[in-house]
Formats: structure tokens, C-alpha cells, sequence
């Protein structure tokens, strides 16, 4: 399915986590890629949850709750465009939301129980989308968006994370 999108479903920002999507079926891909980062969480030693590489970049906890904060966005997104909501959907700026997201007072197990919470929601959604509802496209960040997009950001975006704590993290 992912060969099947076209370039009118997805802003050209967004093709390097489309790219990175593992499976072709989107609730698949979604599954797995919850259980690989949950085992990775669940394995990463406590003394890093809060490590930063760098002056100014974000702890291993503020990337997790980025995850989760841009996974609700988009699943918001998703559900807007499978319904057929012409609404235009704004678009979000991921460092605004850091400072305000309390991810460095939260918990490893806490962060994981969010992580693991909304990714199931958001398997709920695309496990009940038709293949037309999911080929629906919107509007988000003044561009186009299909759902069905949405649903290969996600393990993408994710997966560009986790390729990033591993090379600088850890």
C-alpha cells in the first residue's frame, strides 16, 4: 500500500517517515513498531531517560513525549479526513509544546503506560477505516494529507526517533 500513495496524500516534508514505514499494512506496521519501541523503552537503562547529547537538545523523556504528542496530532488528523472534515487543520510546532509537556518529571513507566495507550487508540482507528475512508484527503499545515499517510507517518516518524537515540543517545 505504501507504493500506492500518491503525491497529492502527503506533504513532500513527510516522505523520509513514509519511507521508513516497515509494513505495507498499516495496522501491522503500527503493531510492530509499538512493540519494538516499547521493549527498546522498557530495556533503555534508567541513568539515560533523561540524558541529552547536546546543550539544547531534548532528553531521551522529552523525544518519547514528542512521540506521543504527534502521534495524538495525528491520529486527530486522520480521524478529521476519514470522516470527511473540510476543515483545515493547523499545523503544530513540536518545540513550543516541549517546555510545557512536564516530560522530564514523568516516569519511564508512566511515559511507556501514555505511549502504549495512544498507540492502541490508534490502531482502534485505522483497524475500522474502509479503504475509502482512508484514502480521504485533507488539509493540515496548509497541505494536503491523506489518512491513510497519516498511518505510515507514524511508524516513520517514530523509527526516525529511534534511529536518532541510538546514533546519539546511547
Amino acid at each position: 500500500m505504501i507504493t500506492e500513495l500518491a503525491q497529492n496524500e502527503y506533504n513532500p516534508y513527510y516522505l523520509n517517515y513514509i519511507k521508513k514505514a516497515k509494513h505495507d499494512d498499516i495496522v501491522l506496521g503500527l503493531q510492530h513498531s509499538k512493540e519494538e519501541f516499547a521493549s527498546f523503552v522498557t530495556n533503555l537503562p534508567e541513568d539515560k531517560w533523561l540524558f541529552s547529547y547536546a546543550d539544547g537538545k531534548w532528553t531521551i523523556a522529552e523525544v518519547m513525549q514528542h512521540l506521543i504528542d504527534t502521534e495524538r496530532i495525528f491520529s486527530y488528523r486522520a480521524l478529521c479526513f476519514a470522516r470527511n472534515d473540510r476543515s483545515a487543520l493547523p499545523g503544530f510546532d513540536q518545540d513550543d509544546y516541549v517546555p510545557y509537556s512536564n516530560a522530564n518529571k514523568t516516569t519511564k513507566k508512566e511515559m511507556l503506560a501514555d505511549f502504549l495507550a495512544v498507540r492502541e487508540s490508534t490502531i482502534s482507528l485505522f483497524k475500522r477505516l474502509t479503504p475509502d475512508m482512508s484514502a480521504r484527503i485533507g488539509e493540515a499545515s496548509q497541505s494536503p494529507m491523506s489518512a491513510r499517510a497519516v498511518g505510515y507517518i507514524i511508524p516513520g516518524h517514530q523509527q526516525h526517533h529511534f534511529e536518532v537515540i541510538n546514533e546519539r543517545y546511547l
